[in-house]
């Protein structure tokens, strides 16, 4: 049996589904959960409450999906009920990645192969927290079950998993390759390409934000663009003003 998220539903592998050729590919990080707000008599225990894979990879957060995937999962009778959250609070990145990365490149979603560094979901430090401190203490008195989706170490991408990637590249038949932030160019360019930058700072200070840079994968030269996180263009949570305001420039030279 595979990871399973609070209140039953079990961690699911998300890869690109259209497998037909493509113009560019995508590489983030990791891929992200389903969120849920957790209320009971009344008070809200936790305002986005990771409790399902996403339906796709890099899933806009559609409230009406989220509504029909939160409304499968059986909850014991004492232990509250699941509603949607925010609207905010499903699909960030996906929103970004449309809006402020493939438009900007005249790129659609379905011109996109879209991956992930670790395609499954893994838990964050507030996650985890709201897991130890509200669901775990109602395991015993309501049957529930342990949630055993790994907590997020930073690790993402192994020897194994680059090999896939790779693999992956070459099905999509992309000649640009675009990658979200620091991770994909530390776990996986710098494992299949040597690199004369470590990170996306060095990158941008030798070739420029955005600007794309020929490198040779699996024995093919490829359009390699590094750029910024959704969470940094979009401004989303805890996020560097000098990315975001890099990739609004980027935007602009664009247009």
């Amino acid at each position: 049996m595979g990871y399973q998220f609070p209140f039953g539903e079990y961690v699911r592998r998300l890869e690109q589904q259209d497998k037909t050729p493509k113009e560019i590919f995508v590489l983030g990080v990791y891929a992200s959960a389903v969120h849920a707000r957790w209320t009971n008599g009344g008070q809200t225990i936790c305002q986005a409450l990771a409790v399902a894979s996403e339906p796709y990879i890099f899933w806009d957060g559609d409230p009406n999906e989220a509504k029909q995937i939160i409304s499968k999962i059986k909850m014991p009778k004492g232990v509250g009920s699941l509603v949607l959250p925010n609207k905010n609070l499903n699909g960030p990145s996906s929103k970004v990645l449309s809006e402020n990365i493939l438009r900007p490149l005249a790129i659609t979603r379905q011109q996109a192969w879209l991956c992930d560094l670790l395609p499954e979901s893994r838990l964050n430090p507030n996650q985890l927290r709201v897991i130890a401190e509200k669901y775990n203490p109602l395991i015993e008195k309501f049957g529930l079950n342990e949630v055993t989706v790994p907590p997020e170490d930073g690790k993402f991408c192994n020897d194994t998993r680059c090999g896939e990637i790779t693999k992956e590249i070459e099905q999509s038949g992309a000649r640009t390759v675009v990658l979200l932030g620091d991770i994909p160019i530390k776990q996986y360019l710098s494992k299949v390409c040597s690199l004369d930058f470590k990170d996306l700072r060095e990158y941008t200070k030798k070739y420029g934000y955005g600007k794309p840079i020929r490198l040779k994968i699996f024995d093919k030269s490829i359009d390699v663009v590094p750029i910024a996180h959704p969470r940094q263009i979009g401004g989303l949570g805890r996020s560097n003003q000098f990315w975001y305001e890099e990739h609004k420039k980027w935007e602009s030279n664009l247009k």
